[in-house]
C-alpha cells in the first residue's frame, strides 16, 4: 500500500483529499502546515507528498526544498489556488514531480499520483537491485555439474514460474540465498523487490518490527513510523533465512500472512493486504524442530510446499575444480591480478579438506590466498588451514616418541583414523554425548563433529 502525506492549511481541503485517496486504497496522513509536514516526512515511510503552495510560515516551496534535502527521490506534487507561471517554474526547478492549479479534477490528481508513486517504486527497486546483485538473470553465482546440483537446477526451473512457497535446507555456506535469488529472478516477480531477512540476527521484538513494520510510539525507540519487509516486498519475494530461529509467538503471525495475506504493523490496528511469495531457508531439521515443539507444524507445511535440499561441499567434491576456477576468476578481477592461477599441490590439498564451512569457507579461503600468494600463483601453503599448519617447537608433540607407541608396519592413515575415532569417542563419553559440548572440547564445529560421527558410524549409547 502506498503512503501519501497531504499538507494544507485549509482543514476542509485536507478532509476532502483524504477521503478521496483513502477510497482509492492509499494510506493517507495529513499535516496543517509546512513545518508540521516536514516533521512527518522525517517520521513516516512515505511514497508521495502533496502540498499546497500558499501556506503561512513555511510555504510549499520551502517545504519542497526541505524534503529534497532529506530524501531527493521522494516525489512531491505542488497545488495552489494561484495559477502563477513563475511559482510553477520554481517548483519544477526545485524538483517537484508535477504542479496542479486549483480547481482541478479528481481524475487529473489521481493520474498524477499514480505516475508519481509508480516512478518512486521503480527508483527504490533499482536501488535494491544494485545492492543485491549486478547480474540478475540465470543462476548467477551457482556453479557445479554434480548430479545433486543438476537436480537442484531442474527443481528451480520447475518451481520458479509458480507462486508456491519454497523451503531450502542445507548446511551453512551451501548457497541457500543463491537458490532463493535464482527462483525469484526466473519468476514472474523478477522485476519486483527481492528482500532478505536474517531471522537469526535479531531479537524477537526487533524481528517482529523488521518483518511487519511499526507505528510511531509502538515501543521505546520507535520515534517514527516504519514499513516492514513484508510491506516493502509487496508483489515481490521475501527470503526468510534461518527461519527455524523465529520464536513460537511470532510464528503464528507469520502463519497468518501465509494464510490470509494480511498483517498489522506493530502498535497499529490497521490491516494491510500483501501479495508476497515466501522463500525460507534453514540449516536445522525443521521436522525435528516440529517434533520437539519448537516449530509450528501448520507453519512448516505452509512453508514446505516445495523443498530444495542443497548438498554439502564434501558431497560434491567433483565440483571443486569448477568452484575454484570460478572464485579465482572472481578475485582475479577484483584484485587486478589477471594472471592469478593455482598450483596442482594446492588443488590436491583443497580436495582433501573437510570443508565444514562449505562453499562460503572455500570462497574465503581462495580470497585470502589470492591476496597473500606470491607471483600470482596460489600454493598449498596459501590455502592450508591454520589447524593443519606445523605446531610451534615448544608444543607437546616435540617430546612425543612415536617409536615407543606405534609398530613400524602401521600406515599413516591407519594411525590418523584410529586416533581421530578414539578422540571422538572420548569427548562424547565425557560430555554424555552432548554434541555441542563435545565439539567445543575437540575444538571443531558441531557440523564437523556430526560428519565425523557418521564417518565412523558413532551413535549415542542407549
Amino acid at each position: 500500500m502506498y503512503s501519501i502525506l497531504i499538507v494544507d492549511d485549509e482543514p476542509n481541503y485536507l478532509v476532502v483529499l483524504s477521503e478521496l485517496l483513502r477510497d482509492e486504497g492509499y494510506e493517507v496522513f495529513t499535516a496543517p502546515g509546512g513545518a508540521e509536514g516536514f516533521d512527518m516526512v522525517k517520521q513516516l515511510d512515505l511514497d508521495l507528498v502533496i502540498t499546497d503552495m500558499q501556506m503561512p510560515q513555511v510555504d510549499g516551496l520551502q517545504l519542497l526544498q526541505h524534503i529534497k534535502e532529506h530524501n531527493a527521490d521522494l516525489p512531491v506534487i505542488m497545488i495552489t489556488a494561484y495559477a502563477e507561471v513563475e511559482k510553477a517554474v520554481k517548483a519544477m526547478q526545485a524538483g517537484a514531480f508535477s504542479y496542479l492549479s486549483k480547481p482541478f479534477s479528481n481524475d487529473e490528481l489521481l493520474v498524477n499520483i499514480e505516475k508519481a508513486v509508480r516512478l518512486y517504486s521503480l527508483v527504490l527497486e533499482n536501488t535494491r537491485l544494485r545492492r543485491e546483485i549486478k547480474g540478475k538473470s540465470g543462476f548467477s553465482g551457482m556453479v557445479g555439474k554434480n548430479p545433486r546440483m543438476k537436480q537442484v537446477y531442474e527443481l528451480i526451473e520447475k518451481v520458479a514460474p509458480t507462486p508456491a512457497s519454497v523451503l531450502i535446507s542445507g548446511e551453512s555456506g551451501t548457497g541457500k540465498e543463491l537458490v532463493a535469488k535464482a527462483i525469484h529472478h526466473n519468476s514472474p516477480r523478477q522485476n519486483q523487490a527481492f528482500i532478505t531477512v536474517n531471522c537469526a540476527a535479531l531479537s524477537e521484538n526487533l524481528l517482529e518490527s523488521e518483518l511487519f513494520g511499526h507505528e510511531k510510539g509502538a515501543f521505546t525507540g520507535a520515534v517514527a513510523m516504519r514499513k516492514g519487509r513484508f510491506e516493502l516486498s509487496d508483489k515481490g519475494t521475501i527470503f526468510l533465512d534461518e527461519i527455524g530461529e523465529i520464536p513460537l509467538a511470532l510464528q503464528s503471525k507469520l502463519l497468518r500472512v501465509l494464510q490470509e495475506k494480511n498483517f498489522e504493523r506493530v502498535g497499529g490496528s490497521k490491516t494491510f493486504d500483501v501479495d508476497v511469495r515466501i522463500i525460507s531457508a534453514s540449516n536445522r531439521d525443521l521436522k525435528e524442530e516440529v517434533a520437539q515443539g519448537r516449530f509450528r507444524e501448520d507453519l512448516f507445511y505452509r512453508l514446505n510446499v516445495i523443498h530444495v535440499s542443497l548438498p554439502a561441499l564434501r558431497e560434491r567434491m567433483d565440483d571443486m575444480p569448477l568452484l575454484v576456477d570460478y572464485f579465482i576468476n572472481k578475485f582475479s578481477e577484483q584484485l587486478a591480478k589477471p594472471d592469478l592461477t593455482i598450483s596442482q599441490d594446492a588443488m590436491r590439498l583443497l580436495m582433501n579438506l573437510p570443508w565444514e564451512g562449505n562453499i562460503r569457507e572455500l570462497e574465503n579461503t581462495i580470497e585470502r590466498a589470492a591476496i597473500l600468494c606470491n607471483e600470482n600463483t596460489i600454493e598449498a601453503d596459501d590455502v592450508q588451514p591454520d589447524s593443519l599448519r606445523p605446531v610451534e617447537e615448544n608444543s607437546w608433540s616435540q617430546n612425543l616418541d612415536l617409536k615407543q607407541l606405534l609398530p613400524d608396519s602401521v600406515g599413516l592413515n591407519d594411525v590418523l583414523y584410529a586416533v581421530e575415532e578414539k578422540m571422538l569417542l572420548q569427548a562424547l563419553e565425557e560430555t554424555a554425548y552432548v554434541q555441542a559440548r563435545a565439539a567445543e572440547k575437540l575444538g571443531i564445529t558441531k557440523s564437523l563433529l556430526q560428519y565425523k560421527m557418521k564417518k565412523y558410524r558413532i551413535k549415542k549409547k542407549r
